[in-house]
């Protein structure tokens, strides 16, 4: 365990200003970054995105799918919704949802390619 914590640290103490300051500039958008992860930590949440990924659902399938009650599984849909990462769309009385764009597939599908490729 030692011998892995010296192998984390630097044997000289160096800053390198010019990296920093590259870098310190991307992570401006880091706190809404967070805020993202958080509301996919969930794993309703996550269950529900991943599954709008597929195909755009209906509240009563969604709900069939993650074994929760429509009103609950409404719930979770109005917090992806306040978040822009689902959107709405009314047909008659039914009212589908979908990812609220390309970006949250992608990200949906990075992270299940990971997982796949982890467990290998």
């Amino acid at each position: 365990m030692a011998n892995q914590q010296a192998q984390d640290l630097c044997e000289v103490r160096h800053i390198h200003s010019d990296r920093l300051e590259r870098v310190g500039s991307y992570l401006e958008g880091v706190r809404d970054l967070a805020a993202l992860f958080k509301i996919l930590a969930d794993e309703t949440r996550l269950k529900i995105v991943y599954a709008l990924s597929q195909e755009e659902l209906c509240v009563c399938d969604l709900a069939t799918l993650t074994g929760l009650t429509v009103s609950n599984t409404s719930h979770h849909l109005r917090l992806l919704r306040a978040h822009r990462l689902v959107k709405s769309r009314k047909q008659g009385r039914m009212v589908f949802y979908s990812l609220d764009d390309g970006h949250m597939v992608g990200l949906v599908t990075l992270g299940m390619d990971h997982i796949k490729e982890a467990a290998r």
